[in-house]
């Protein structure tokens, strides 16, 4: 099984707002770029279509050390939370309905395919990938901004 890096980050002006998303993959030195945005989103849901993106940029099954600085994510994969989502329906601890079902849902087969250590980075510190990946992720909501003269 191939072991692939990937580091991951969402960004957001305003929480809705336009907002961008970056992963980083590396395999073997090789770095692959997969990035977008959405002009109304949350900084949360960039976060987790990174993750989405990127995994879904993998080719075949791979063992993949997943690189976030989003406490939302690491969290509900970690803490087991997405789990216990699922078995209660897609409900919080608070009986509340769970925010972004629908990227949960995709991301779910994703891990099931690979084989994926969900590792917590300080953002906006000394991680270089994570750096690039916030910056990436900025330009693109900036650039969705600006408007055509």
């Amino acid at each position: 099984m191939k072991k692939v890096d990937i580091y991951t980050d969402g960004a957001c002006s305003g929480n809705p707002g336009a907002g961008g998303y970056c992963a980083i993959l590396i395999f073997n030195g090789i770095e692959k770029i997969v990035s977008g945005g959405e002009a109304e989103t949350t900084n949360n849901r960039m976060e987790l279509v990174a993750v989405i993106e990127g995994l879904k940029a993998l080719k075949e099954p791979c063992e993949v050390d997943l690189y976030s600085d989003s406490q939302y994510v690491i969290n509900a994969i970690n803490e087991k939370w997405l789990d216990g989502w699922v078995q209660s329906g897609w409900r919080s601890e608070s009986k509340k309905s769970v925010k972004n079902v629908d990227l949960w849902q995709a991301l779910l087969p994703l891990i099931k395919k690979h084989k994926v250590n969900f590792i917590k980075v300080k953002g906006h510190s000394d991680n270089e990938y994570n750096n690039r990946c916030d910056k990436i992720a900025v330009s693109i909501y900036k650039n969705s901004n600006k408007k055509e003269s």
